[in-house]
Order: structure tokens, then C-alpha cells, then sequence
């Protein structure tokens, strides 16, 4: 509809200039507007009214057919109001298309690489990594959708000191058998009391820490391999759940190597310099601060290993653009990073970008578990779970679909939350307004989209078949709101924000329970009913699509 709009207007100014289409909150306005008029204004030296209403004039008498009315308003907006055939004929569009309705090829032939997640194994997949992830994934998405070719990629610490002290803690607390991942947070915390505790076992943790890097000894391997293997396991279960497929795994193990060679040549460049046995960047002189990059035991730390991550990443995947997502906590140490790799390799830097979210808090403030430790990412799905469970306990339903539900709503409860604002600042939790069916949440777009579901099942029931060649005189917010699917998807994958996406698809679930609150859609007795039908069954196309896109699931019933 915009593209339309677009064309349009640049028949009438005859100029290549760039300017912006919004649509209108409120239909008084318009149901489009532009401020091409205040782009002009200074190429032309007149004020922008009165640009705007000579444009104004022009497609009104270039374009009448397409316009009921266009109009100019100080200080120099030009808004136009659609006739309702041009949102019945994108309709047509809608139930032609499907699920590709929106697709575009902005992005077409770019590659590009997002990282995301990112546990490490020895560690619990936590309530930040669930952000990361459904960050991640919905932002994958919308990029694919906007014509880029995706791998998904996921960075893994699986060397390092929290490795070292959970091996440590395995081999000396009796353990037989790793057989949870709460046995290794048992492990590991009790690896790093000690370790800030006792000196001897401080060195006992460091010469670990070596021969994990070494490969050295063949229990330390032993207990390093079967820990490893339980982590990665667990970790991919989540991800099923929440609906991810990485592409492409990458560890810390394998970076440090390319990362050190990478700092050596720097070394000798003159980018790092030696500090008291270490190898160091200063970034003083940037405005940034000092960080270390091999440490004074010659070992890479998390600076080189990311210098290594970046090479190793576009060897793997020869990318246009890389996208890495992680939490706030780390934009400082990035900001240096991303500093470094302008220097070493600036074609690579210019195509990295840093996007970090916040914290995943309750309205009382941080979240935690029971015992004050953060939750992990199961433990909330599963506390979710049970909300949900006790919401649908009487509903006449199988168990089998009763299970269905509670994955599918607790996931798009937690993910809704997550991706609700834009991406950068704290996430406030409510638990209650989480799953509710009101409004405001993932499971009330899912009991829209099953409520579609079930208006076309009656009317099939019913004979009222889907037909668009007899068009009401006039349409409803419905029709209008569908249009504006492909625009919002654009939007949001140039901006990376798949807030957009979330705000349109509860504004469009909105306007459709309030239309079918007013009007009886299915009745063989109404000519225009199979108009109704098609426009309910185009609803549940473009929110079916908007709720894939964002990671959520499509419950049959609920």
C-alpha cells in the first residue's frame, strides 16, 4: 500500500527525493500522510503548506480513482484518504499469498550472521540467554523475511575459569556420574567458594584451567568431555522448545587460537602493548578504557577469543552484515572490541553491530528464584507453565491438547514480554498480565488467531464459503489494519526492531475481536458474509504470519 502510495507521489514531484509515509493513528488525519513537502521546501525555497497543497492538487487530479480525499495541512502534511476498494483489492493479495504476503527483497543477496544466546556449557541456561535468544530469533526472522539470506550462529565458553572450577568441583565432590545440569551448578559453585577461599586449591583450579586448554590429562579430559556433552544436550532441548536451529556453533576453545595470532600481529603493529607481562589495548586514547587480551600466563582472554570469533565467523559464513546480541553489561568492553577490529580489520568492523538488551525483572524488582539465585530459563517457562495450567484446568479439552497449550502459551507469554519494547532496556515481568486473553500478551494474540480459526470452521459448517466478488460499500479498521503488514515487516527489519511487529499485531488482534464483538460474520441469510469469511480468513493469514515471525506458537484451540 505504501510502495503504491510512494509512486504515486513521485509521479506528481518529478524528483528523487527521499521522504517518509506514516499511517495515520487516527482516520480524521488520513489514512496515510507525508512530509515530502518539508523535503522539498528547501530544494524549491517556498514553504512547505504551500508545496504541500500544490502536491495535494495534483494527485487528486492525476490520481482520482484511487482517492476519496487528499488534503493539505499546516504546516505542511499531505494526507490522503484510500477508497475502500484499494484495501479490498490488497485483500485479494493476502489470500493469494498466504503465508509469503510481506515478503520482500529489500535485503536481497545480503548475508548476514546473527549470533545470539550464547550459554556456556558448565553453566545454567539462564533467564538472559531466554532474552538473547527470543531477540535473536525473532530479529532472524524478520531479516529473512525482508530478503536476506540468515545463518544463525551461537558463541559458547567452554574453556575458561567457570570451566575449571566446575571441573574441579566434580572430580572433588564424589561425583560418579554427571547427570543433570544441576549437578554441575552444584560443581561449579562449589569450585569458585573455594577458589576465592584457598590458595592451594586456587592453584589447583588454574593448573586445571591449563591442561583443559592443553588436553594434557586424561581424567581432567574425561570429566571435561562428559560435562560438555550434558550441557550441549540440555541446551539444545531449550532450544527446540523456543524454536531455534542454529546454523553454526562456535567455542571459545577454537577462537582463542585464531584470536591470539590476531593480538601477535597487532602486537607487532603496534596496537597492543605489553603491561606488566600482559598484552593490552589502550583505549584511552579512543576515549575508551584498557583491556587485556592475553593475560600474563600467555593465555587469550575473552577480548582475543571475540578478535578470533569475528575472522573465524566470516571464513565459516562469508557475511555482509554480522549482528551480535548481548546484554548491556558487556557494552563498554564491546565498545573497545569493535574499536580494535577498526584497526586490525575495518572491513569486518563496518559490518558488525553490537545490539544488547537489559535485565528480565519482576514489577518488585530483580528476579530471582526461591533461594536468590537468578532463574534459569526453564524454571521460569515451568512457573508460567503452571499459570497457564490452572487458566485452562476446566476447559473441555484432551490432556494431549491441554499440554499443547501450556507450551505454546507460556512460550509466547515469555517471549511477548521480551519483545514488547524496543531492544536496549529492562524487561518488567508480570506473571498474571503475562498470559492473559485481554490484551497486552502473547497468548492474546494466539486466542485471536484460534478464535479466526474457529469462525472458519463454521462457516464451512455452515455452506459460507470465502468469496471477494461482492465488496461492501465501506471498510472497517480490519482492512486497513492488514495492509499494513509489509511496511511494519520493513520497518522493523531496517531499524532491528521487532517492538513494531509486536505493537502491530496486538493493535491488529484489537481491532478484529472488536469487529467480530460487532458484526455476525458467518450468516447464510447476509450477501456479504462471504466477504466477512474472507476478510476473517485474511486476518488469520497476516497474524499467523506475524506470530511465526516472532517465535510463537499457533495452538489450535485455547
Amino acid at each position: 500500500m505504501v510502495e503504491n502510495l510512494e509512486i504515486q507521489i513521485k509521479k506528481v514531484i518529478g524528483a528523487d527525493t527521499e521522504f517518509d509515509i506514516s499511517a495515520s493513528e487516527k482516520e480524521e488525519f488520513g489514512h496515510y500522510s507525508t512530509n515530502v513537502a518539508f523535503k522539498l521546501a528547501p530544494l524549491l525555497k517556498k514553504p512547505p503548506f504551500e508545496i504541500a497543497k500544490e502536491i495535494a492538487s495534483s494527485v487528486k487530479r492525476q490520481a482520482s480513482s484511487k482517492f476519496v480525499k487528499v488534503e493539505a495541512v499546516a504546516p505542511g502534511f499531505v494526507n490522503f484518504w484510500l477508497k475502500p476498494k484499494l484495501f479490498q483489492k490488497e485483500l485479494a493479495v493476502i489470500l493469494k499469498n498466504k503465508n509469503k504476503y510481506g515478503r520482500n527483497n529489500n535485503l536481497k543477496g545480503q548475508k548476514t550472521i546473527i549470533e545470539y544466546t550464547d550459554p556456556n556449557p558448565f553453566k545454567e541456561f539462564h533467564i538472559g540467554h531466554l532474552m538473547s535468544n527470543s531477540i535473536g530469533e525473532a530479529l532472524s526472522r524478520i531479516i529473512e523475511w525482508n530478503g536476506a539470506k540468515v545463518k544463525r550462529a551461537c558463541y559458547q565458553g567452554d574453556v575458561g575459569m567457570h570451566v575449571a572450577k566446575a571441573v574441579w568441583g566434580i572430580d572433588h565432590l564424589g561425583f560418579k556420574k554427571i547427570d543433570s545440569m544441576a549437578d554441575l551448578a552444584k560443581a561449579y559453585a562449589a569450585g569458585s567458594r573455594v577458589y576465592e577461599s584457598d590458595e592451594r586449591v586456587k592453584k589447583e583450579i588454574n593448573e586445571i584451567n591449563k591442561k583443559i586448554y592443553d588436553r594434557n590429562d586424561k581424567n581432567i579430559n574425561k570429566i571435561y568431555d562428559s560435562g560438555k556433552a550434558l550441557s550441549l544436550d540440555h541446551f539444545e532441548n531449550i532450544y527446540r522448545r523456543l524454536g531455534t536451529k542454529f546454523n553454526y556453533y562456535f567455542f571459545e576453545s577454537e577462537t582463542g587460537k585464531f584470536g591470539k595470532k590476531i593480538v601477535e600481529k597487532g602486537l607487532k603493529r603496534g596496537v597492543f602493548e605489553k603491561s606488566q607481562g600482559a598484552t593490552v589495548f589502550k583505549g584511552e586514547k579512543y576515549g575508551l578504557h584498557t583491556r587485556v587480551f592475553i593475560n600474563s600466563e600467555g593465555l587469550p582472554t575473552y577480548e582475543a577469543k571475540e578478535l578470533g570469533l569475528a575472522e573465524l565467523k566470516y571464513k565459516k559464513y562469508s557475511y555482509d552484515k554480522s549482528i551480535v546480541i548481548t546484554g548491556n553489561e558487556v557494552n563498554d568492553y564491546f565498545k573497545v572490541l569493535l574499536k580494535v577490529m577498526e584497526i586490525m580489520f575495518p572491513k569486518l568492523a563496518e559490518r558488525t553491530t553490537h545490539l544488547s538488551h537489559g535485565m528480565l525483572r519482576s514489577p518488585s524488582g530483580k528476579m530471582s528464584s526461591r533461594t536468590g539465585d537468578v532463574i534459569t530459563a526453564e524454571s521460569l517457562i515451568e512457573d508460567v507453565q503452571w499459570l497457564v495450567r490452572k487458566k485452562i484446568k476446566d476447559r473441555e479439552l484432551s490432556n494431549e491438547e491441554k499440554k499443547e497449550i501450556e507450551e505454546a502459551v507460556s512460550i509466547a507469554a515469555i517471549k511477548y514480554s521480551i519483545l514488547k519494547q524496543a531492544v536496549g532496556g529492562d524487561i518488567i515481568f508480570d506473571f498474571e498480565k503475562s498470559i492473559s486473553f485481554e490484551g497486552d500478551s502473547g497468548p492474546y494474540l494466539q486466542y485471536a488467531y484460534t478464535r479466526a480459526n474457529s469462525v472458519l470452521t463454521k462457516a464451512k459448517e455452515e455452506g459460507v464459503r470465502p468469496s471477494l466478488k461482492l465488496l461492501p460499500a465501506e471498510v472497517s479498521e480490519v482492512e486497513r489494519m492488514l495492509c499494513r503488514f509489509p511496511e511494519i515487516l520493513e520497518r522493523a527489519g531496517k531499524e532491528y526492531a521487532p517492538n513494531y511487529m509486536v505493537f502491530y499485531l496486538t493493535e491488529l488482534a484489537r481491532v478484529f475481536n472488536s469487529y467480530y464483538a460487532k458484526v455476525k460474520i458467518v450468516n447464510p441469510d447476509d450477501k456479504y458474509s462471504p466477504y466477512k469469511v474472507a476478510l476473517t480468513e485474511a486476518f488469520g493469514v497476516v497474524l499467523g504470519s506475524g506470530l511465526e515471525i516472532l517465535g510463537m506458537g499457533k495452538p489450535k484451540k485455547m
